[in-house]
């Protein structure tokens, strides 16, 4: 991993050093924080963080930081708390989605069993708790909050929607939840834990909420459209599994030419790969997509006018430029 894995641009020289320093000390920490002395924990534990990824939670504590005081010692535990929390959740989705890969790697459920997965993410669970509790009650107050929506978001996607609920707007819910969430609170400790005005803390958590959202839709937009996956997912992973996307529901809400056939393939899993190949095709043509692209860009066009507020900084230029990312990324 690196510090501008996301490919994040910076116009500002010391803002990147900064940036990039914070992030390589993180990343060590990262590794430290989840050590034990029993081999099998660490070998397990250590999979995922090790397979890398965006550490884009991480990096949004350290831009939001940049808004009180960025030498704050709370600024890289606060971090850690985030992106520990973000890897604890990826052996559990692992587990409820029967995943074989993860970040290009075999999924620990995979490699290992489902139990291990789950008992090495309550382990990580486990450690961000530690790691929190010395942050003070407010920030235990705020995790155990972002830990309750991160629980509901899971329960209301495997529920799914109820009787006469608008099933893109249940996604939608779920996703603000299970992503949006935690990226909310990555801002909101980045502030906060750098003694940032009320207002900034506040403006700060309102984009997180928006970005968050609009990255993981905008995820779900790339498991589509590209050849080759980014996440190390196979391309169409979770068509191929019959689990919900924002282009799928587009789709099935609003079908284009290919809708009928297109319905008809989306309607289940598409374990066979003629199908899998020709729903992929169809659906990469339905009009779904530009009105999924269109929902990324309403939600970073939210997360942009919650910008506005804040201290002309070169942080908030870069927070700018995030979301100049999240919607170019889908093009």
């Amino acid at each position: 991993m690196t510090p501008t894995s996301l490919g994040l641009p910076f116009v500002d020289l010391e803002l990147e050093s900064r940036v990039r320093s914070k992030l390589l000390e993180i990343e060590k920490e990262l590794a430290r924080s989840v050590e034990s002395d029993f081999d099998f924990i660490n070998e397990a534990a250590h999979h995922l963080l090790g397979a890398g990824g965006k550490r884009f939670r991480p990096l949004l504590v350290v831009l939001a930081s940049e808004f009180g005081d960025p030498q704050s010692a709370a600024v890289v535990p606060a971090a850690l708390v985030v992106e520990l929390t973000h890897l604890a959740t990826l052996y559990h989705d692992d587990v409820m989605d029967e995943a074989d890969l993860r970040r290009g790697a075999q999924s620990a459920n995979a490699r290992w069993d489902n139990s291990i997965a789950i008992l090495t993410g309550d382990f990580l669970f486990a450690r961000a708790s530690e790691i929190v509790a010395d942050l003070g009650p407010d920030a235990v107050r705020i995790q155990a909050a972002t830990f309750s929506r991160l629980v509901q978001g899971q329960i209301r996607e495997t529920v799914g929607p109820r009787s006469g609920e608008n099933a893109l707007a249940h996604y939608l819910a779920v996703v603000a939840d299970k992503t949006g969430s935690l990226i909310a609170t990555s801002a909101r400790f980045g502030a906060r834990l750098a003694d940032a005005d009320s207002d900034s803390e506040r403006t700060l958590t309102d984009f997180g909420e928006s970005i968050g959202t609009a990255f993981q839709l905008s995820d779900d937009i790339i498991d589509v459209t590209s050849e080759t996956s980014d996440s190390g997912k196979t391309p169409g992973t979770d068509l191929r599994e019959g689990v919900p996307t924002l282009p799928t529901l587009l789709a099935l809400d609003s079908p284009g030419d290919s809708g009928g056939r297109l319905r008809e393939l989306l309607s289940g899993p598409l374990l066979d790969d003629v199908r899998h190949a020709e729903a992929l095709q169809l659906l990469r043509a339905d009009p779904a997509m530009r009105l999924a692209r269109e929902e990324v860009e309403r939600h970073t066009a939210a997360a942009r006018a919650s910008l506005e507020s804040l201290p002309a900084i070169p942080a908030r230029d870069a927070l700018f430029a995030l979301c100049d990312l999240v919607t170019t990324r889908t093009s």
